[in-house]
């Protein structure tokens, strides 16, 4: 049966989107993407975002959907995602959904039941007051005792989701890790890969350690020649507090201290790089806690190349025992 989606899914500067743009000059596709911070109008060179070349060949959903100063929740990515697909699958063209952020990816796939708590700001507030008045790691101990399989799963250094979390126990009574849990429940019911629809293809990119943190730190110094100390800058200029939470996302929040005089240009970019590749290390582990993926090794391939392995995994084309480009089972 052919697939209702196609995630193609990988860490930072794996090369996402040239692959889906590759893919996407064979195949009639639409690409949803699923990333945080893509949906934010005005921040561009820090996301990474697709040019308007690139969004003007292949129709691209779910960037510059908000300004900002707004906050687009889980829920309501979930919705915009899905309706996104469900009007690129009507057009008569395959949905890619293409992006890092694990946490949107399967909200949509799995079609996660989204704890009902409502952003409390004042009780985010005061949680980020505690966090930095009591030290680093002062959430995240608070929620190892309400909720320890939460605390488990989410780093300490992540202190938007312990927020969140804390924030659902206080709004509900109920550990956030036991909604997710009945959620899984339902989607092994049915709710995801395998209904009536078809199925869903989950590909994974990857590619070799040290290839990665070279490819993040070309991109830091792409990002950094093509101006993005200006673009947060008039970000801040415009009226944008730097305690936003779309400008704590990751590479934004550390051109801040260089734009208050507080780090060299230097110190920025060596900040940037290891924030990244810490990232990126995130972004993998939790990629490879999902076992429906496919990985495809990128390696020093050109687009095209891994776009046609792709196609292949599409027309169900069997690889040759001996080709490394791809591993492990699809749903």
């Amino acid at each position: 049966m052919a697939p209702r989606l196609v995630v193609i899914a990988g860490p930072t500067a794996v090369g996402k989107t040239p692959v889906a743009m590759a893919l996407g000059r064979e195949i009639a596709v639409e690409i949803t993407c699923a990333d945080s911070r893509t949906l934010y109008r005005g921040m561009d060179i820090g996301t990474a975002k697709p040019t308007r070349e690139e969004r003007e060949r292949i129709p691209h959903h779910l960037i510059d959907v908000a300004r900002p100063d707004e906050v687009i929740t889980l829920a309501e990515y979930q919705r915009l995602a899905q309706r996104a697909i469900d009007e690129t699958r009507a057009r008569g063209r395959l949905p890619l959904l293409v992006g890092g952020t694990g946490l949107y990816i399967r909200a949509v796939v799995d079609e996660l039941q989204i704890p009902p708590a409502a952003p409390d700001w004042r009780l985010r507030a005061t949680l980020e007051a505690e966090e930095r008045t009591g030290g680093p790691g002062t959430l995240h101990r608070r929620l190892s005792v309400v909720d320890p399989a939460a605390a488990a799963r989410i780093h300490p250094n992540n202190v938007r989701r312990i927020i969140r979390a804390l924030e659902v126990h206080a709004r509900t009574g109920v550990p956030i890790s036991v909604h997710e849990r009945s959620s899984d429940r339902q989607s092994s019911a049915g709710a995801g890969c395998g209904d009536a629809e078809g199925p869903v293809l989950m590909i994974a990119l990857t590619t070799e350690r040290a290839r990665l943190y070279e490819r993040i730190r070309r991109r830091i110094d792409q990002h950094l020649a093509a101006g993005l100390v200006d673009e947060v800058r008039g970000l801040i200029a415009a009226g944008y507090a730097t305690s936003l939470p779309a400008l704590q996302g990751l590479g934004y929040k550390e051109i801040v201290p260089y734009l208050e005089g507080r780090a060299s240009l230097e110190e920025t970019r060596a900040v940037l790089q290891r924030n990244t590749q810490r990232y990126a290390k995130r972004q993998l582990t939790w990629f490879r806690g999902d076992g429906r993926y496919r990985w495809v090794e990128v390696g020093d391939h050109p687009p095209e190349v891994v776009a046609a392995r792709i196609r292949a995994i599409l027309l169900e084309r069997e690889e040759t025992p001996d080709d490394p480009g791809v591993s492990g089972t699809g749903c």
